[in-house]
């Protein structure tokens, strides 16, 4: 089992930046993926940037070039730097970890773009 907290959200302009953390409460070298989604009012969640094990990223189209996922093993925690920001990235955020066969999910921290 993997317990999840999120940190960071808060009230930014447009064109600001924020820097989330998800702290595990195990070592997230043997999780084979980290994640970070998002969820607007009315909206489905989405997935907005996720990192393997092994280092490799993904994006969703919409934060490409703004948005940077990393990971510290040593910490046990993956950041979402998030630059340049929209009114458009007004969202509850929430890190996932993804196991071989077991998923959970933080609590979620919000993030508001005033325009």
């Amino acid at each position: 089992q993997v317990q999840l907290v999120e940190s960071g959200g808060g009230l930014v302009q447009a064109g600001g930046s924020l820097r989330l953390s998800c702290a595990a409460s195990r070592n997230i070298f043997s999780i084979n993926a980290m994640a970070w989604y998002r969820q607007a009012p009315g909206k489905q969640r989405e997935l907005v940037a996720s990192i393997t094990s092994g280092g490799s990223t993904n994006y969703a189209d919409s934060v490409k070039g703004r948005f940077t996922i990393s990971r510290d093993n040593a910490k046990n925690t993956v950041y979402l730097q998030m630059n340049s920001l929209k009114s458009e990235d007004t969202a509850v955020y929430y890190c996932k970890a993804v196991l071989v066969l077991s998923y959970y999910w933080g609590q979620g921290t919000r993030v508001t773009v005033s325009s």
